[in-house]
């Protein structure tokens, strides 16, 4: 059976990956990265995945491609945006970076794009802010394909925030920071053992859940215990 805690704010130095890669630790009390962006849309035919290493999810197109500074390494993976334009507004989540973009542009899905403005325009004006996603139950962990003992690479899905840090604790070990790569996976190059493992993660309000008892495996996906909190 899993346990979790759900801690308080902690101060990290870590980027949040949300503001073009600002290192300062976020005010704890609020949603980070709350300011509004200004800049333009365009669409593409998305089907829910790309860089960010998620499955398609055809029964969710509200989905973006972030531009490069935003995108920050994959940090900005799994966050929502709530995006304005001329004739509405939308949320998306962000499943992919757009390379060739300006900063503060986003590639929205076709679908997506068509809440907000005539797909015949192309290309709108918009702002934009990083929100809490509507998400459902508890955060989830996915081991890549070819995870074991000896090299293990974990993804945080469904989480209600972006994620800022993944720590793991093997059994019987201590906890140690695990990097995350550009496509969307925390990667410990020498593995985290047979498990079970503790895991802990800090999302970009310094908010932390600390999951126990997690079975390590390969190509599989673990339910945590618990969710990340509301900010204020």
């Amino acid at each position: 059976m899993y346990r979790a805690a759900v801690l308080g704010p902690l101060l990290f130095a870590a980027g949040c990956g949300c503001s073009g890669g600002s290192s300062r630790p976020p005010d704890a009390t609020s949603c980070a990265d709350a300011d509004e962006h200004g800049g333009e849309a365009t669409y593409y035919d998305a089907d829910g995945s790309g860089n960010c290493s998620f499955e398609a999810s055809p029964g969710d197109l509200m989905v973006a491609a972030i531009n490069e500074a935003d995108w920050n390494g994959s940090a900005a993976c799994g966050a929502c945006v709530e995006v304005d334009g001329p004739d509405g507004s939308v949320v998306v989540r962000v499943v992919d970076r757009c390379p060739g973009c300006p900063d503060d542009h986003l590639d929205l899905s076709r679908e997506a794009f068509a809440t907000i403005a005539d797909p015949k325009a192309g290309r709108v004006p918009i702002t934009w802010r990083f929100v809490a996603c509507d998400v459902d139950g508890p955060v989830r962990y996915r081991f890549k394909e070819g995870s074991n003992p000896f090299w293990t690479a974990l993804q945080v899905r469904n989480h209600r925030h972006a994620i800022a840090g993944l720590e793991a604790r093997p059994a019987g070990g201590e906890w140690r920071s695990v990097p995350r790569e550009s496509y969307n996976y925390f990667v410990s190059a020498s593995g985290l053992g047979e498990g079970p493992l503790s895991l802990r993660i800090t999302d970009v309000n310094g908010q932390v859940i600390e999951d126990e008892g997690i079975p390590s495996g390969d190509a599989t996906e673990v339910a945590g215990a618990a969710q990340l909190p509301e900010c204020e």
